[in-house]
C-alpha cells in the first residue's frame, strides 16, 4: 500500500523514549490524516545529512528558487503514534517540475511479505524539508553524551569505557 501526501500540514521526525532507550519515527500529518512510520536513528541522521546536501544542490543549480522560511516546530509528536511500519530502504529526489522533494521510506521486507510492502510517499518544499533536516539534526544530537575517551555514549549509570581498561566512567 503507498501512502502519499503532497505539502503536508506537518513533516518531522520524532522520538519516543528516554535518551538511551528512545524510538525513532516520522510523522507526517495532511489535515486529520497522520502516519507514523519508525526507524533507527541511523537512518534519521542519513535523511537530514542528505536533505541539507540534495538542498544546496537544488540551490546551486537553481539560485533563484524560492525558498520559505518556516517557524520552528519544536513541538512533540501527536498521540496516540501508531506505528504503521518499520522503514527499511529509503529514497530522496527532487521534481523539478513540481519543484518539490520527495521522500519515500519504504517498509522492512519480510521474506515472505514482500509483495505487500508499504510506502510512506512524501511530496514537500525546500523550505519545509530544510526545516525536516534541522529538526532531525537536534533530535539525533539530543541522545546520550558521547564519551570524551572512547566516544562510545554514556548511559545514566555511566558506562565500561575500553579505552579505560573497562572502569567506570
Amino acid at each position: 500500500m503507498r501512502h502519499s501526501f503532497t505539502n503536508p500540514n506537518r513533516c518531522v521526525a520524532g522520538t519516543i523514549g528516554a535518551p538511551g532507550e528512545r524510538a525513532f519515527f516520522i510523522q507526517v500529518r495532511s489535515d486529520n490524516r497522520i502516519i507514523s512510520v519508525a526507524l533507527e536513528k541511523a537512518q534519521v541522521q542519513a535523511v537530514a545529512n542528505r536533505l541539507e546536501m540534495m538542498i544546496a544542490e537544488v540551490r546551486k543549480v537553481n539560485p533563484l528558487i524560492l525558498v520559505e522560511s518556516l517557524t520552528p516546530d519544536d513541538a512533540p509528536l501527536e498521540t496516540p503514534v501508531d506505528e504503521e511500519f518499520q522503514v527499511g530502504a529509503i529514497s530522496l529526489a527532487w521534481n523539478d517540475q513540481t519543484q518539490l522533494i520527495v521522500l519515500e521510506l519504504f517498509e522492512l521486507e519480510d521474506a515472505e511479505e514482500d509483495a505487500d510492502a508499504d510506502v510512506l510517499e512524501i511530496n514537500f518544499s525546500i523550505g519545509m524539508a530544510l526545516a525536516f533536516a534541522q529538526r532531525s539534526k537536534a533530535l539525533v544530537n539530543a541522545g546520550r553524551l558521547p564519551c570524551p575517551f572512547c566516544g562510545i555514549p554514556i548511559d545514566p549509570r555511566g558506562h565500561l569505557c575500553p579505552r579505560a581498561n573497562g572502569y567506570r566512567r
